[in-house]
């Protein structure tokens, strides 16, 4: 049975891997995965009571995580269909191309640590468009948005799925990741952004013929800050919400989804339906990317065979045995999140150890977060926010790999040397 699962799982794993190539969406690798799985876990057990227990149990976990991505996913949705972005975007205003480049760096680290990185990549590179009229100019851009984006999601429990993955399953606590893992984040964005502003010296921005978007919004001023500042705020009292309550993080998501489904019905009360229609929330979550929630589903329930059938933790004690160092072992994972999904190697990761080993915020859980979380640049398929920029502005895998595949590597490294350096003074 083991060796059939294990076979199975790394052949659904090479499918993942090869998405693109093999023109097979990840979500139907994952159920497929997952289904084939469950079904052998099942046949050859010959317990039903203890598979159908462990059934339920990996769902419940399961369940929590995709609720609350999609509750998050929901309420940027809304905030995006009324401009509320546009608060922000349209305060960066500069003339070189150095300086718009820190400036982008910045404002895409710090908003992808309250949204998530892929959101923060999609509004990010959408706005270079309108501030950018090179087109080599902005795909370099959009590789910088991805390791700033994945960087800022890094040290926070909402900025990244894998991040919310630790702090859902308890690995992590909110404060404690943020207070670790900032500083080697911040490092791992300002070694690329400071070796290219070099390179790019005082080369001048280049933007496109204005327009005027006055007319094209789709909402008042008023509407804007309002949906921007309630939907930030929402996210942002999650986990404040969690450690009040001590109830799971979906249920504040889900609260706060209500509050903003509650105050959109009542500010367009009056509009007629067609003018509204597309700011509602029944509209937004017609927008959500249900393929990425699907995927989590199935990859999530395959590594609970893995877990289940103890595979994760025989691995785990021949990693031990081989490398020896956990500071190696974590690297390797991050770097291997370069060449495949770092969801998948969180989740095994959360399989391969347990807490009662690695207690709550132990130095295993937040290196994990902060490699998982970044190492993922280093190739643009390697992280949700890569294949968002890489599908935006058509961007060529070996491109990225050249250009900004060295920066990430580098930035990579300096951070989790900062985080080691770091967790051994304090600790």
């Amino acid at each position: 049975m083991l060796t059939a699962i294990s076979i199975i799982f790394v052949l659904a794993y090479l499918a993942i891997a090869l998405e693109h190539p093999l023109k097979i969406s990840k979500s139907a690798s994952a159920l497929m995965g997952a289904g084939w799985l469950w079904t052998v876990y099942a046949l050859a057990s010959g317990d039903v009571n203890q598979v159908n227990a462990d059934l339920n149990r990996s769902l419940m976990g399961t369940a929590q995580i995709v609720f609350f991505l999609m509750g998050a996913m929901t309420i940027v949705e809304v905030v995006d269909a009324h401009d509320g972005f546009l608060a922000i975007t349209s305060r960066i205003k500069t003339t070189r191309l150095s300086s718009l480049m820190w400036m982008v760096g910045f404002v895409t680290f710090f908003l992808s640590a309250i949204l998530d990185n892929l959101t923060t990549t999609i509004v990010m590179v959408s706005l270079m468009k309108k501030l950018l009229d090179k087109r080599e100019d902005r795909i370099y851009f959009a590789g910088i948005i991805v390791i700033a984006a994945n960087a800022g999601g890094a040290w926070t429990p909402i900025g990244d799925v894998t991040t919310t993955m630790l702090w859902i399953g308890g690995q992590i606590t909110t404060l404690s990741i943020m207070k670790s893992v900032f500083l080697a984040s911040m490092v791992s964005m300002l070694v690329p952004l400071a070796i290219t502003s070099r390179v790019l010296g005082s080369r001048p921005v280049i933007a496109p013929a204005r327009k005027d978007v006055s007319e094209n919004l789709r909402s008042t001023s008023f509407e804007r800050n309002l949906m921007l500042l309630l939907g930030l705020g929402i996210l942002v009292g999650v986990p404040v919400f969690k450690t009040v309550t001590h109830l799971p993080p979906f249920m504040g998501i889900l609260f706060g989804l209500g509050m903003l489904w509650m105050v959109g019905d009542l500010l367009h009360l009056k509009k007629e339906e067609g003018k509204k229609r597309h700011l509602t929330l029944v509209h937004a979550l017609t927008r959500i990317d249900m393929s990425s929630i699907i995927f989590f589903i199935g990859i999530l329930m395959a590594v609970a065979v893995l877990e289940h059938t103890h595979v994760l933790s025989s691995l785990a004690q021949w990693l031990d045995k081989v490398v020896g160092r956990q500071d190696i072992i974590v690297l390797i994972i991050g770097l291997a999140s370069a060449v495949v999904d770092n969801v998948p190697l969180v989740a095994a990761s959360m399989g391969m150890y347990t807490l009662a080993q690695y207690p709550t915020d132990s130095f295993l859980w937040e290196f994990i977060a902060y490699c998982a979380g970044t190492g993922g640049s280093i190739l643009i398929i390697g992280s949700a926010a890569g294949v968002a920029a890489m599908g935006l502005e058509k961007i060529d895998f070996f491109w990225y790999a050249k250009k900004i595949g060295g920066l990430a590597l580098a930035g990579y490294l300096a951070g989790a040397l900062v985080y080691v350096v770091q967790y051994r003074l304090f600790h």
